[in-house]
């Protein structure tokens, strides 16, 4: 058994909150105090993590919601932008290009979808008697960009990739670097252009992003920076509602999001793993059965996750009893399978839950897909723009070729449970491929095992594949894992990566909340490997 931590799950009465960052987790705080529900809370949130977690997300990204009303309705919120109408495979074919840049104009393919998404949710929110103005959601990330933050640990310990392109972006080194370096943890960081911007959103709607004034001078830099983003791909933006997959599992109703994201291998990693029935946690057999299950998810999600509207087969029909049968039975229990993944997924994130005194609950996570995006910084508004079309393949004939108006393939999944007993569950993790690895390894911990919610988050964590700041295709562990066990897989054929540290920021930030039905208290955790954690009322 590996060591973890003895930590006590903090709980709230009245409504809670999990951020990877502690200044977005007392902005929704803030707003359920002034009587918000949790959609409201979360949009703060949002606003606030764009503002102090630059590295990993911003309002030049993409969100996903979903959200469990009191009732049990479960709502989907697809905020991801299409690629831009001058984004063609010729484009970059004829700049001699292979792939997509990872960094630069050239990077910043698709429109940013976040705001439109906050946009739909607060609409909902309002629909469920939501009445807090914009200006009050905005004004925590308003003023942590117009007075400043402190430059947070995680932000100044990462090591970007391709740090010499990322650094030479259009107005990277302005905006995010001091004296040509790193800003130092715990110095003060003001964004004013940001400020502006978010203070413009408050005054004149959410709307503006893609159809005022904001949108026409976002329109008017990425044109100036030879980015494939016009104004009319803005204009014609809009978020979108989506139907959650879903599949029922010991006494659960597991949700998560359907394509263009990978919540469908976040489903099948659970369906499988539940029938290879392993009674014990922290064994060999459960981490080889979790290994196993993430390698044949990750075969079908290859094949099928594409643009919503673009798909070839249902998602849903992977997630049959059935089908989940077959891929467990096709697991050897004592030898580790090779099955290489064709489309790694990296990535920055961050997920985020809220969970208000009703029973309102929202999963919610936000992206500029690598660390900065694109590094690209547009100078009248501060943001800094995504790089997530380079998920699209310059192959004509791949699942997700490039093309104009299409969706790319996205690692970002929010994730909720409701349970047959009345408890209803947020959780998830940032971390490109680890993410459906990560929330199987948490939910699992949780509704399988018993830990609590803060021990299933705090317990060490493994990855198959690759993630962020890493080629390799192994099994990476954290050092808290039994030596025994590690050595076992090894001899199972598992080609295990020992990290090196206790808490590694690649192996995702993590967060849960559960709401219990008889007092309608709320556990809530968020990862001790992020900046943040739970806060509530």
């Amino acid at each position: 058994m590996p060591e973890t931590q003895s930590l006590e799950t903090p709980t709230f009465a009245h409504g809670a909150v999990a951020a990877p960052h502690s200044l977005a987790a007392e902005a929704g705080r803030t707003v359920l105090a002034q009587g918000g529900n949790a959609v409201e809370a979360m949009i703060a949130m949002a606003a606030a993590i764009a503002v102090v977690y630059p590295h990993m997300n911003g309002i030049g990204g993409d969100g996903f919601w979903l959200v469990r009303e009191k009732g049990g309705r479960v709502r989907g919120i697809e905020a991801c932008g299409p690629a831009g109408r001058l984004a063609t495979i010729a484009r970059y074919r004829d700049r001699g290009l292979d792939a997509i840049p990872a960094r630069g104009p050239d990077a910043a393919v698709t429109v940013a979808g976040a705001v439109g998404g906050w946009g739909m949710a607060r609409e909902l929110a309002r629909a469920l008697g939501g009445r807090l103005p914009l200006d009050i959601l905005l004004a925590d990330a308003i003023r942590h960009a117009r007075e400043g933050c402190a430059v947070s640990a995680s932000e100044a310990r990462y090591v970007p990739k391709e740090l010499d392109t990322l650094h030479d972006a259009p107005n990277f080194a302005a905006t995010f670097l001091k004296d040509g370096k790193a800003w130092p943890a715990g110095e003060i960081r003001r964004l004013p252009a940001l400020a502006a911007t978010l203070e413009q959103l408050a005054h004149a709607g959410l709307d503006d992003f893609y159809r005022g004034d904001v949108g026409r001078e976002i329109a008017t830099d990425l044109e100036h920076l030879g980015a494939p983003v016009t104004r009319a791909d803005l204009e014609t933006y809009r978020a979108a509602e989506r139907a959650a997959l879903s599949i029922r599992r010991r006494g659960a109703t597991i949700y998560n999001f359907p394509p263009p994201t990978q919540g469908l291998a976040a489903l099948l990693i659970l369906g499988i793993f539940d029938r290879l029935d392993i009674r014990e946690p922290e064994t060999v057999a459960h981490y080889h059965g979790l290994i196993e299950a993430t390698k044949r998810a990750f075969a079908i999600r290859d094949r099928v996750v594409t643009d919503f509207d673009r798909l070839r087969a249902d998602p849903a029909s992977f997630l049959t009893p059935e089908r989940l049968a077959r891929e467990a039975a096709a697991i050897d229990r004592g030898r580790a399978a090779s099955v290489p993944l064709r489309n790694p997924g990296e990535g920055d994130t961050v997920w985020m839950g809220a969970i208000d005194r009703d029973g309102l609950a929202v999963s919610y996570i936000q992206s500029i897909y690598w660390e900065y995006g694109s590094g690209t910084v547009l100078p009248k508004t501060g943001i800094h723009w995504q790089n997530r079309g380079m998920s699209f393949s310059l192959d004509p004939s791949a699942v997700n070729p490039l093309e104009p108006g299409r969706r790319p393939f996205h690692t970002l999944i929010p994730a909720l449970a409701a349970f047959d007993d009345g408890r209803v569950t947020a959780y998830g993790s940032m971390g490109g491929d680890g993410q459906p690895q990560f929330q199987a390894q948490v939910f699992t911990r949780y509704a399988d095992y018993g830990m609590s919610p803060a021990a299933a988050v705090d317990a060490p964590r493994l990855l198959y594949g690759r993630t962020w700041g890493a080629e390799s295709l192994s099994v990476k562990v954290e050092d808290r894992f039994d030596p025994a066990c590690i050595a076992a897989l090894r001899g199972m054929g598992h080609d295990i990566e020992e990290l090196g540290g206790a808490y590694i920021d690649s192996l995702g930030h993590a967060g849960i909340l559960v709401r219990h039905p008889q007092d309608g208290r709320i556990e809530a955790m968020h990862d001790p490997r992020s900046d943040g954690g739970a806060l509530g009322l």
